[in-house]
């Protein structure tokens, strides 16, 4: 039969473009389509084997990718199912008429559950060659059948279809491809090495042999010897049981499949089984990226539909708080769009990343109690993560209740790691906040006049060395009941009845220096909001608190950082009445408010709160100035 000439179905210059220039937005994903559609071929003559099988003999399957460069062509073969003629007009002629989802239909008809491995839902994929290809030829043959069919098409709304002997069952699609895919330095798909690592890279887990045949020269007679071998591993290591495996079978390969350096910290197999099917192998790093905290890391899973690559990074699954895990999810389930390229919103992908949250979760806890050392390891690398994903949560009860327990703070005990709940069990009974501390680091926080008080009285005190550290706690706002409590805010108060006598005879000392307070506050101006006597410092003369509900010193340096500086803390300033400077302070104070000797020492104890709190005065030459001049007289 001569070769007969026909019209696309559907539109089909319109749909081909669309589908060459839109719904496909990677070129080299074609040839993930081809395989995958040969894949499918297989497994439809895999299934039909099952109940005829005298179909074919000696079924051996496998998939051919051919590359040859003298005549800038890549084909992709397989010894599948076929497709006779009309098959082929149907399928191949009408565009997105898929002769899979005809054949799942049939299949689940007769409830076989075989049938639910094939993936090619959309009848779009194989157009996906003409996003490299200037013309396509289909050469297929049914199984059972004697003739074959040759398919040609240039994508340009035509096709041509005729009769022709092919030796086997099975399909092969020719690509002649454009100039710009053969020899191009970055699209070269003529090229075995490229193609080689396109199959690793989509389609190293395609359950049948991916073989790639190629010329080789040969010497001395310069003759054309052909070269073949299987280039995908078949076997992805997550469908195999958990009970087989070995912490270096899943070392190895997270190195290979992440590219990481060193083994991860921490392994996450989950299979699940049910309204949603999946299997997912995760990991913590060892170590967060350089950029493991800034805007420009691309976080998310690599996604697999029933062991084909379909997307890297999918932010859909996992949390942001999350972000450190790396690894992949495979799922039959999921609905993909139709170029298999981005996942859709569906209560399938919900499932998912719900029971993905909560295995992480759990799987946390455990190393927390178990192996308190690998879980510090965690927080010193990824611990902010955690902390930003309590700040996010401001208005989400159960993301809160479900990351409090797994914070860690650093505290005056010791200077080592806390829980909260930790930190509650050592409380006395008196005690009836959790006394947090905000600065640049331990050491800072270690010389805070504050402290010393604290320390006299065996009180823990939980550091905020983290920028996050302070907006962490205001989301959680409390902790067993208990309000945590900053002893650098001015409503900071010890619970005991030494304190309160305590303050009480500081009020008493403040109500007979009225005037005092009143005009220190005048010589050091607005940058103070009110200047008191404290009874909070033992040793120290000095120290500066923030006003209640504001932000603090240490949030007004992070937004001064990050160009914001409308946030401004309420600065006050409390004075130690039983300091020497503070009798200094009475008797320069009688030589009058305007005396400059009182003055300057007013501005210098301001200076020196700064300071203490690592911020340097708005004048540090004058500063020093006026240091010498106290140092000399």
């Amino acid at each position: 039969m001569s070769a007969e000439k026909m019209q696309f179905q559907a539109e089909t210059k319109r749909l081909l473009d669309l589908v060459v220039n839109s719904i496909y937005t990677n070129k080299e994903i074609f040839l993930r389509e081809l395989i995958s559609n040969a894949s499918d071929a297989l497994d439809k003559l895999r299934i039909e084997l099952l109940t005829n099988k005298d179909l074919v003999d000696d079924f051996d399957p496998e998939i051919f990718v051919i590359p040859d460069a003298d005549t800038e062509t890549v084909a992709v073969s397989d010894n599948g199912i076929g497709m006779t003629r009309e098959e082929v007009i149907n399928n191949i002629g009408t565009i997105a008429k898929s002769g899979t989802k005809d054949f799942l239909d049939k299949i689940r008809e007769a409830s076989n559950a075989a049938a639910q491995e094939l993936i090619g839902q959309f009848g779009v994929g194989f157009y996906s060659a003409f996003i490299v290809a200037e013309k396509v030829e289909l050469i297929t043959r049914k199984a059972g059948t004697t003739q074959g069919v040759k398919w040609t098409s240039d994508g340009a709304g035509e096709y041509e279809i005729e009769d022709c002997d092919k030796e086997t069952h099975g399909t092969t699609v020719i690509l002649h491809l454009k100039p710009e895919f053969c020899g191009d330095d970055e699209y070269d798909f003529t090229d075995v090495y490229q193609l080689e690592r396109l199959i690793k890279k989509y389609s190293d887990f395609v359950r049948y042999p991916v073989k790639m045949s190629f010329s080789v020269k040969g010497k001395p007679e310069d003759t054309p010897e052909i070269e073949i071998r299987t280039v995908n591993s078949m076997k992805p290591l997550w469908t195999r049981s958990k009970s087989e495996l070995t912490r270096e079978d899943y070392d190895e390969f997270f190195k290979q499949q992440l590219h990481e350096w060193e083994s991860p910290l921490e392994v996450f197999h989950v299979k699940a089984e049910g309204t949603v099917e999946y299997t997912a192998l995760l990991c913590i790093p060892k170590h967060a990226a350089y950029n493991f905290y800034y805007t420009d890391y691309e976080a998310g899973l690599q996604l697999y539909s029933r062991h084909v690559f379909i997307m890297d990074k999918c932010k859909d699954f996992l949390p942001e708080y999350l972000r450190f895990a790396k690894g992949l999810v495979d799922s039959p389930d999921l609905p993909l769009n139709i170029s298999r390229e981005i996942l859709q919103k569906s209560t399938e992908v919900q499932v998912i990343g719900k029971a993905l949250e909560k295995n992480i979760l759990r799987q946390l806890g455990k190393m927390l109690k178990d192996d308190r050392a690998k879980y510090e390891e965690f927080w010193n690398e990824f611990g902010k993560s955690l902390k930003i994903g309590v700040y996010n949560s401001m208005f989400d009860s159960k993301v809160k209740d479900s990351l409090k327990d797994l914070l860690l703070f650093q505290t005056s005990k010791d200077n080592k790691f806390a829980t909260l709940a930790e930190y509650v069990a050592r409380m006395p009974d008196f005690q009836k906040k959790i006394y947090v501390a905000p600065g640049k680091d331990s050491a800072a926080i270690e010389r805070l006049p504050q402290m010393e008080l604290l320390r006299d009285r065996g009180l823990e005190v939980l550091y905020l060395t983290d920028p996050v550290d302070e907006f962490t706690i205001q989301v959680l706002h409390d902790y067993a009941e208990k309000e945590f409590q900053s002893i650098t805010r001015e409503d900071f108060d010890l619970d005991d009845a030494e304190s309160q006598k305590v303050k009480a005879e500081v009020a008493e000392i403040a109500k007979s220096h009225e005037d005092l307070l009143k005009d220190v506050k005048d010589a050091i101006g607005d940058d103070v909001k009110e200047v008191r006597l404290t009874s909070r410092l033992k040793s120290g003369a000095v120290c500066l608190v923030t006003g209640e509900g504001g932000p603090s010193l240490s949030m007004e340096k992070t937004f001064a950082n990050m160009k914001n500086p409308l946030f401004k803390a309420t600065q006050i300033l409390e004075l130690n009445p039983n300091h020497a400077v503070f009798k200094k302070l009475e008797s320069l104070h009688a030589l009058g408010k305007d005396a400059p000797e009182f003055k300057d020492l007013c501005t210098t104890l301001y200076s020196l709160a700064l300071l203490i709190e690592g911020v340097l005065p708005a004048n540090p030459a004058d500063f020093a100035g006026k240091i010498t001049d106290l140092l000399t007289k």
